[in-house]
């Protein structure tokens, strides 16, 4: 219970139900070498966790930027809800240190792997939406998006997805992707433009923009959603 209450204070939270923050930091490796104790890993708080934090996060660009297209916010909400800034927040709260992992995965350093730390924080989102409500969540979690957003806008870090993206693609498949116009919409000055991504053939994001280079990021920062979900679910 020490260490649970030990992260109950790093979080800065005051939790009504234990047990889901235990949960929360519950890896499967964990259960699969412990199969006599009757709990449950946090997967399915990560499920959950990782739709608020959308919604959240989401509403806060939404009110932060009022005159930001959906381009754009798109980048952005890609940016802060990707694995790398989920696993740093994790970092931050020393959510690693508290986790019940398997003596295996916490030997090859299952407490500092990007894809862990980050279904932990997740799961710990769903905990306290689950323990509190939303009012709580969005207070908990703007805290930490500020400085983030900050730092991300400071670089432009968000709207260079496409590069990302590309070393991804020919580092897993040894291809480059390639960009393809699927729509445009409304009057030459005032075009909307549809741009999806594929690599071999395969469509991995779309995105819509003002322009067709604004297009292929937001299908560029897609891509590297659903990259990043196949990363995590092979981790």
């Amino acid at each position: 219970m020490e260490t649970i209450l030990e992260t109950e204070t790093r979080l800065g939270l005051k939790f009504n139900d234990y047990s889901l923050l235990e949960r929360a930091l519950t890896h499967r490796s964990f259960l699969n070498e412990n199969p006599d104790q009757a709990l449950e890993d946090n997967e399915r708080l990560e499920f959950l966790g990782d739709a608020v934090l959308d919604f959240v996060v989401g509403a806060y660009l939404y009110h932060r930027f009022p005159e930001m297209n959906e381009g754009e916010l798109t980048m952005l909400r890609a940016a802060l809800v990707r694995t790398r800034t989920l696993a740093r927040f994790a970092k931050e709260l020393g959510i690693g240190a508290s986790m019940r992992l398997g003596y295996g995965e916490s030997e090859s350093g299952g407490r500092e792997r990007l894809p862990i730390l980050c279904a932990a924080f997740e799961a710990v989102v769903g905990a306290v939406f689950l323990d509190q409500g939303l009012d709580v969540v969005e207070a908990w979690v703007h805290e930490l998006i500020a400085p983030a957003l900050e730092q991300i806008m400071s670089v432009s870090a968000h709207k260079d997805a496409k590069s990302e993206f590309q070393i991804w693609a020919q580092a897993r498949f040894n291809k480059t992707p390639n960009y393809r116009v699927l729509a445009s919409e409304g009057p030459d000055h005032d075009k909307t433009f549809t741009v999806a991504v594929e690599v071999d053939g395969e469509i991995w994001g779309v995105g819509n923009g003002r322009s067709k280079q604004a297009a292929a990021q937001v299908a560029a920062s897609v891509a590297l959603e659903k990259a990043e979900t196949i990363e995590d679910a092979q981790a």
